[in-house]
């Protein structure tokens, strides 16, 4: 048994830390453990401690009875009870709970092995996944922040000390060669706990943008931004989820691509892990072309997806008829075909509360056109200085209809030459199209769906897997904001990918504490549930017997009122004590999440 002296600068400043350890045998030989953590000591108490050892040491003590408590009574100085290093615990208590629950532990270790590393990949894999769930931060920032306001390395057995940005930059490197393996690995877990059929699959695009040049990086491009930042260079993202909303695959593209590009190598990428069965695919207007629904049906495969609204003009007619099928009370279907399309079933869908908001904003927009031009009419018929430049005039126009695009085809805009007298003058004059505003009327509130999956569903099963597109928008939502995927701050193709992978990885734990939390009747807020949980703290209490030795407990603080009704909801008892290396006093080791504890949590 001896001491050992431990180095760490934090903040420009060097602190000197100090722990017991003993040399034990094993049949590879010698090696060494830590027995407790002791701190920061003064010179007098290091000797103290040096003493003890030695004593210890000569009585040969064994490290067991060292560390069981004294049975007879211990006298504590009541003026010097301190506690220390409060730490945030219940998020990341949950979040290493999700990613049990999915059992991406035991995937990681086996895909992964083990080595001569300190810490194994799987667990630095954890560290970075469930860091990311509950706070989004930088590696760097997780390396000089998040370590010292978190129990996450507490919780995952990991020596704070050796947590920095160059292993967890080294973590990421070992990620993305497992993606197709983790595909697989999900598909079975999501079964076996929320038995999925993976019958209906939604596919959407989005895009995320970086801050820097980015050179080291071909798929960094400029393309069209989803995040209005067209002045940054960016990847395009696509993700395909299930209609719970479970995320299942992801493909990083150039950020120039253009989404309707991208159907086939993704139908494809999705198929060979899940398999070609009669699923349904749903996806957005702009993702498809006429080549791609060609190519979709050439193969058998289903599909729902939206159609630009030009084509609802092929459905005037049926519009005014009274054959709707009503899916809510503010929501009407009905199933048309078109005699060009045999292969094809149509969905026209009418929203009583989308009619009101359409004509709103139309007529808002129309107002602002009108009120445009009488400024301009002013400003050319003025008598001091008026505007002259037909090509002036014709820009300010021009302008004035591209920023109200939404009514613009109502108008029809004419400068023409105008004698008043000896001058000569430019005049507008405009006059509204009744013809297009009558459409806009007839039209408002209404969408055309298209499908080849006729046989199988109805106009209302159809509208229903169609608008399940939300959770897609919804996913990327999350991924954007509360996971922080954006901006990207790496500058290497790897390190962009494994960054974005990290980020999946979140989403999937985020997903599925929210279908726990829906099958508990608690709601989908996985934030405010993880906000909630995050006031329940870890701590260390400090006591100092009458003899002046300090004791040290490592403790989970009691749940507020309404947490504690939470926990009762997941059927969860939060850990009184943390039984780890770090603690000068410790008790038997008890797992942090038992399996008992878990089990709750799935049942309906």
């Amino acid at each position: 048994m001896f001491l050992r002296k431990h180095r760490r600068v934090k903040d420009g400043k060097t602190h000197f830390y100090w722990s017991l350890n003993e040399t034990y045998r094993t049949p590879k030989g010698p090696r060494q453990r830590l027995i407790s953590y002791l701190g920061e000591l003064t010179t007098e108490q290091a000797d103290e401690y040096q003493g003890l050892v030695k004593t210890l040491n000569r009585r040969e003590s064994k490290q067991l009875d060292f560390l069981k408590p004294t049975v007879a009574p211990i006298s504590i100085d009541p003026t010097k009870i301190q506690v220390e290093r409060v730490r945030d615990f219940g998020d990341a208590w949950i979040g290493v709970g999700m990613w049990k629950i999915l059992k991406l532990d035991r995937f990681f270790s086996r895909v992964l092995g083990q080595g001569r590393e300190d810490i194994s990949w799987e667990v630095m894999i954890q560290f970075l996944v469930v860091s990311r769930l509950c706070e989004s931060m930088s590696k760097l920032a997780i390396s000089e922040r998040y370590i010292d306001q978190s129990s996450l390395s507490d919780i995952l057995g990991i020596n704070p000390d050796k947590i920095n940005k160059d292993r967890l930059y080294r973590t990421m490197d070992q990620l993305l060669e497992h993606k197709p393996a983790l595909g697989e690995h999900l598909k079975k877990r999501y079964g076996e706990l929320f038995q999925l059929d993976y019958e209906l699959l939604l596919y959407d695009i989005t895009s995320t943008y970086f801050e820097g040049q980015c050179s080291s990086n071909p798929q960094a491009k400029r393309g069209y931004s989803r995040d209005k930042r067209s002045d940054c260079k960016q990847v395009t993202l696509a993700l395909v989820v299930t209609k719970e909303g479970f995320p299942l695959y992801y493909e990083v593209f150039d950020g120039n691509r253009r989404d309707v590009t991208t159907v086939e190598e993704v139908v494809e990428a999705v198929e060979s892990i899940y398999g070609k069965a009669s699923r349904i695919w749903a996806m957005d207007r702009g993702m498809v072309s006429e080549y791609n629904l060609k190519w979709l049906r050439e193969r058998g495969t289903y599909y729902i997806v939206g159609t630009p609204r030009s084509m609802l003009k092929q459905f005037e007619k049926r519009l005014t008829e009274s054959d709707w099928e009503e899916v809510y009370e503010d929501l009407e279907v009905k199933k048309v075909l078109a005699p060009e399309y045999q292969d094809e079933v149509f969905v026209l869908c009418r929203s009583s509360m989308r009619v009101e908001k359409e004509k709103a904003i139309i007529e808002r927009f129309t107002q602002r056109i009108e009120q445009g031009l009488e400024k301009l009419s002013k400003a050319v018929s003025r008598d001091k200085r008026p505007l002259r430049n037909r090509d002036q005039i014709q820009r300010k126009i021009g302008a004035l209809l591209k920023t109200n695009s939404r009514a613009a085809r109502f108008f029809e805009i004419q400068v023409t030459n105008h004698d008043e007298g000896k001058k000569q003058r430019l005049k507008i004059t405009w006059e509204k199209i009744q013809q297009n505003k009558d459409w806009a009327d007839l039209s408002a509130g209404c969408y055309l769906l298209r499908s080849n999956a006729s046989q199988q569903m109805q106009a209302q099963d159809l509208w229903k897997a169609y608008i399940g597109l939300t959770g897609v928008e919804e996913a990327f939502r999350l991924t954007k904001q509360d996971l922080g995927i954006r901006p990207v701050w790496h500058q290497k193709e790897h390190r962009v990918q494994s960054h974005i992978f990290i980020c999946f990885l979140s989403l999937v734990l985020q997903r599925t504490l929210e279908q726990i939390l829906v099958r508990k009747g608690l709601g989908r807020s996985t934030r405010k549930v993880l906000e909630e949980f995050k006031g329940l703290k870890s701590m260390d209490v400090v006591l100092t017997t009458a003899a002046g030795d300090p004791l040290k407990f490592r403790v989970v603080s009691n749940p507020e009122p309404a947490l504690k009704i939470l926990l009762q909801h997941l059927n969860l008892k939060t850990p009184k004590r943390l039984s780890l290396p770090e603690n000068v006093v410790t008790k038997t080791n008890t797992p942090l999440l038992k399996n008992q504890t878990l089990t709750p949590l799935l049942e309906a």
